[in-house]
């Protein structure tokens, strides 16, 4: 019982520490932004893990180079025209510690002024930059039109720093400059750093690279603030030497606007514009490139290179199709619930992976009257259910493990957990699990953005309550095999032919539902002809949503529904009869739970099989087409019963219901995980009481088992 955990530790803790290191069974032991690793410490028999910044950190050698500081595009506040001259102070509302305008390279030719109303750029002659009170003046405005400045800016405090430094209090401790290694002297310094590095740090085994080049899209307010958050955006990837260069390369010229988006920054809910996806494509390259020579000459030295999926992790893309080419030998990720444990254990092409479980041992947890189990517990609960799928080959934490140890119980609960991971790991011995059909995720990202949603900051949190989150968390530990399709793919490459069931989930006119991209007749049609030759469709939220030709949802043939927008109310809609009983809600033990649910769904015609009619509105339906059918749900909160739900839609959807009693747990609290290669089978109890359930093993004999509280009960088949 002892293996496969990491744990932080600092200096004056070193007999403390080997208390852990026996009470958890670890046998690793990493450094924490803020802490270091004494001697003695890494003289402990352990696998030392050192974190490296490769781009921040390095506060001599970047204050010595402020032009190769990292850039952002952003966009100012929105101001109104009074009259025909308009005054638009651009830094207003941004924190001038973390982001400074660029005056070093020409405003009028990288920065861009918009009318927001008519959408086009105002010619550069037009407008003058005040730089000594950060103001553009527009002459000759439309008066009552709105205006928007598109500027340049160094970013000159990397965020994920300034974070922690707030929230630890860290006074005047440095503030870590983060430099762009596209420039010259830049790229030089971090090759050459590095192996000095590695030089003055014989005792690290692996190099925890935290993470390489350009942060997620992280911009704060003048009150320190969050203002903008995307962890997949690449705006911090921009600089006037991108710029040229991606000119050279693609024969076109990106404009502010193509950064900008709007004031959105192409967050990961906009449908991606082809010039976006170029810049993504063109920045994957490149991050590649260069952490391919950073790998190779820790590999050099003989040492092991982690990746942490986090902080400067944009342009890696671990499910990318650069990402082989860095020769990365682990990754570790923060696991946020069981969508986020799939994004780091499924991971291919590196020799193992490893999750950092939360909470993260700081003291906006860990202070006196709180208790910081009630987040582990919570946090364990609902990553096991995707560890029995496809286990990460090591866990972790980080922060201070002083602060962790003062607290008795948490430490008591930790040594459980490590325990169980262990048994988890050992019982899977890396078998695939038993999948009862093959499930494709389709979206605008495909399996680029593999389990990933909408995360922010250091938890990788995600909202739940939303369709698509609470699917991808329902999926995460569920019997099915699940890949992510693109609209692109399917229109190089048509439907895959082992696919059973397709989900379509999200918010009409975003990247997860697809917006526009329905409008392509070859996509509505290749769908339309997989569903009618007998495979399954199900749509959540707003699937296929984009109004055109007298339809909202593009596959309203295929689901029976559509959802009324004002347009339609003329006519009349009879068919509103529930059907009193139906395969989607056998066994349901509780009310329907569909968040915030779509509104005004009606069915087409009584052939749609209403399952749940409430406020004069379809929230659960399904409906035959061809040999294949659709299931729609109007919402999909992540919970236990509707990750049941979800199960019955999919086999429902593939006219295969008969066969979902294999391996499964009539209880809704409780799941069946088997294991044909290792002739083992796992009946886990997913909540914090004892239950009750009857269990049906492949044959679909059943019996009946009780569990107490998050048991998991081994069996052999």
């Amino acid at each position: 019982m002892k293996g496969r955990v990491t744990l932080p530790s600092e200096a004056g803790f070193l007999e403390e520490t080997k208390e852990m290191m026996e009470r958890w069974g670890a046998d690793a032991l990493r450094d924490s932004d803020g802490t270091k690793l004494p001697e003695e410490i890494k003289a402990l028999d352990a696998t030392i893990y050192t974190t490296y910044f490769v781009a921040r950190g390095h506060n001599e050698f970047a204050k010595e180079h402020m032009e190769e500081c990292q850039q952002l595009y952003l966009m100012s506040r929105r101001v109104t025209a009074g009259k025909q001259t308009v005054q638009i102070p651009f830094m207003e509302g941004y924190f001038t510690q973390q982001v400074v305008p660029d005056y070093v390279h020409d405003c009028k030719r990288w920065w861009e002024v918009m009318d927001r109303t008519t959408g086009e750029a105002v010619d550069a002659d037009s407008w003058d930059v005040d730089q000594t009170r950060h103001v553009v003046t527009v002459k000759g405005a439309v008066p009552f039109h709105e205006y928007t400045v598109s500027f340049l800016v160094y970013a000159v405090w990397d965020p994920t720093q300034m974070y922690n430094h707030i929230t630890n209090d860290w006074g005047d401790k440095p503030h870590e400059i983060p430099f762009d290694v596209r420039q010259p002297a830049s790229g030089q310094y971090s090759k050459e750093y590095l192996v000095q590095w590695l030089k003055d740090n014989p005792r690290t085994d692996v190099v925890r690279f935290t993470t390489f080049f350009y942060h997620f899209t992280l911009v704060f307010n003048d009150r320190a603030k969050e203002k903008f958050v995307d962890w997949f955006g690449y705006g911090a990837t921009v600089s006037v030497k991108a710029l040229e260069e991606f000119e050279k390369e693609y024969g076109y010229r990106l404009r502010p606007e193509d950064i900008v988006d709007n004031g959105y920054y192409n967050s990961t809910f906009r449908v991606p514009s082809v010039r976006y996806l170029d810049y993504m494509d063109f920045i994957q390259r490149f991050v590649a490139e260069k952490a391919r020579e950073l790998v190779e000459i820790v590999h050099g030295a003989g040492r092991e290179a982690m990746m942490f999926l986090g902080d400067n992790w944009i342009g890696t893309e671990p499910y990318g199709k650069y990402f082989p080419e860095i020769g990365l030998d682990a990754v570790v990720g923060s696991v946020g619930g069981g969508a986020t444990l799939r994004l780091i254990s499924d991971i291919p092409g590196v020799k193992y992976t490893e999750g950092r479980f939360l909470p993260y041992f700081f003291p906006d947890t860990f202070y006196e009257g709180n208790d910081p189990c009630k987040e582990a517990m919570e946090n364990w609960i609902g990553a096991r259910r995707a560890l029995m799928r496809k286990p990460v080959d090591r866990i972790g934490y980080g922060g201070y493990l002083s602060l962790a140890y003062k607290f008795p119980r948490f430490v008591d609960y930790i040594g459980q957990v490590t325990d169980e991971f262990r048994r988890i790991y050992d019982n899977i011995a890396g078998s695939r699990p038993y999948c009862g059909l093959k499930v494709a995720v389709l979206n605008c990202w495909g399996q680029l953005r593999a389990w990933q949603a909408f995360m922010v900051a250091h938890a990788l949190w995600y909202k739940q309550t939303y369709s698509y989150f609470g699917m991808l968390e329902a999926l995460s530990g569920a019997g099915v095999d699940v890949m992510f399709l693109s609209f692109d793919d399917i229109k190089r490459d048509g439907i895959p032919a082992d696919i059973d069931v397709i989900i379509n989930a999200g918010a009409a006119g975003t990247a997860f539902s697809g917006g526009e991209r329905w409008l392509e007749e070859e996509l509505v049609t290749a769908i339309r002809r997989f569903v009618y030759n007998g495979g399954g469709f199900v749509g959540i939220g707003e699937p296929a949503a984009v109004h055109f030709g007298g339809r909202y949802f593009q596959l309203a043939d295929v689901l029976g529904v559509d959802k009324e927008l004002g347009f339609s109310l003329s006519t009349d809609k009879y068919f509103t009869k529930e059907v009193p009983c139906h395969f989607l809600k056998e066994d349901r033990r509780e009310a329907f739970d569909f968040g915030e649910s779509v509104k005004n769904i009606y069915a087409l015609s009584e052939d749609t099989e209403i399952v749940e009619y409430s406020d004069g509105e379809i929230h659960v339906s399904a409906h035959g087409y061809g040999k294949g059918r659709g299931v729609y749900l109007a919402g999909l909160p992540y919970s236990y019963e509707n990750t049941r739900l979800l199960i019955r839609s999919l086999y429902y959807s593939a006219g295969r219901e008969g066969e979902m009693k294999r391996w499964y747990a009539d209880n809704p609290m409780c799941e069946v995980h088997a294991y044909p290669e290792t002739g083992k089978y796992a009946v886990v109890n997913n909540s914090m009481e004892a239950q009750k359930t009857a269990v049906y093993d492949g044959a679909g004999n059943a019996r009946e088992v009780s569990l107490e509280k998050s048991e998991i009960l081994w069996e052999n088949i």
